[in-house]
């Protein structure tokens, strides 16, 4: 018998992170705990920013138990009434706010067009790290990103059972490639955990949570929320439209800004496998999955629109908050990396530097913004 190819261990569940606010330190508390607990209510929630720390912690908490958990909390907490209840207030909240920032088109094809040519003045995260960014800026970029690239394709894959025909053939297809093409040491998620190891950082999963200010949790838990419900298939297949048909640029220039800061062999493999394979599932989203997806169901097209501008939109926040940080001289991350190598320099009670300043205001969960 052939050996088997195992993945690198990516590492086992993450820790739970401090806390941002009231929602945030509710859902810790409901997590650490047996109910019931007394959770915030609706009139909480509505008065809470969609878009700030506390409300996007709070529910990316409320999503991890359906990817890997959090080391100490029990599985069972995934289907906890009393958390599922709040998630929905937050969800709800986070809707709304998106669905008021969106709408400018109704057509499918209107909604990609903007995706499909590069603009001679759109400037993103690719663009700076490929003309001058430095090795540390890449950095916080790779840690920044591991929230949604060491889960990538899993809230995605959500969506086959309740697609039908040619668009479930077609995303099963894309999947396969995201999914290594059965070959674990070519996952995407394993491709990344090299190119952070390439890096001089941790691969572990989840290791940066902290570190991630609520513009890059927004761009997580958009995907999640997609993901988990029925109801949003067809926005969860337009933000995957979204990421496919920005992708392949925005990779290119990242090869481009690795090569230039000497990373290695495995740093750039992770690129080199999405300026190849996305310019083709780019097509095979748009005609197979979009097309057989709203030949099936034709309702959805307003769906699969939102999904595209919802991602597009909340890309660009995140692209804006980074990208500001970095002009300015500070780091795009809440808590910079050398406090995280060393958790005695860490004031949970004041976490919140340069890039939390930024952080109600916005990458590649991104369309234009994407980078891989």
């Amino acid at each position: 018998m052939s050996a088997v190819a195992t993945a690198p261990d990516l590492g086992a569940a993450p820790v739970l992170p401090p806390g941002r606010g009231e929602l945030s330190a509710a859902v810790l508390s409901a997590l650490r705990a047996e109910g019931p607990y007394g959770l915030p209510g609706p009139d909480t929630v509505e008065r809470a920013d969609p878009y700030g720390e506390d409300l996007q912690l709070a529910l990316y908490l409320c999503y991890e138990p359906h990817y890997r958990g959090f080391e100490g909390v029990p599985d069972g907490k995934e289907w906890d009434p009393e958390l599922l209840g709040l998630r929905s207030l937050l969800e709800r909240r986070f809707l709304g706010a998106l669905r008021a920032e969106t709408g400018a088109v109704d057509r499918v094809d209107q909604a990609l067009r903007g995706l499909l040519v590069e603009h001679t003045d759109a400037y993103d995260v690719s663009h700076h790290l490929k003309d001058g960014g430095g090795r540390e800026e890449l950095r916080e970029y790779a840690a920044l990103r591991s929230l949604y690239l060491l889960k990538e394709a899993d809230p995605h894959a959500w969506v086959l059972p309740r697609l039908r025909g040619r668009a479930k053939a077609a995303m099963a297809a894309v999947l396969y490639d995201d999914y290594g093409s059965g070959r674990a040491e070519r996952l995407h998620a394993t491709l990344w955990a090299d190119l952070m190891r390439d890096l001089g950082l941790d691969p572990a999963y989840g290791r940066y949570l902290p570190a991630a200010g609520a513009p890059a949790l927004a761009t997580v838990n958009l995907m999640s929320l997609l993901g988990l419900h029925r109801s949003l298939r067809g926005a969860l297949v337009g933000h995957f439209a979204a990421l496919e048909t920005a992708a392949p640029p925005a990779a290119a220039r990242m090869l481009l800004a690795l090569r230039r800061a000497g990373a290695g062999p495995a740093a750039l493999r992770f690129y080199d496998e999405h300026v190849e394979a996305d310019a083709v599932h780019e097509q095979v989203v748009r005609r197979d999955v979009i097309g057989g997806l709203l030949e099936e169901e034709p309702e959805l097209e307003a769906d699969v629109v939102f999904g595209v501008e919802a991602t597009v939109w909340l890309g660009d926040r995140l692209t804006e908050q980074v990208l500001t940080a970095w002009r300015q001289g500070h780091s795009a991350l809440r808590v910079p990396l050398d406090q995280l190598d060393h958790p005695d320099r860490l004031d949970v009670g004041d976490v919140g530097g340069a890039a939390g300043a930024g952080s109600s205001g916005g990458d590649e969960g991104s369309g234009r913004a994407a980078a891989g």
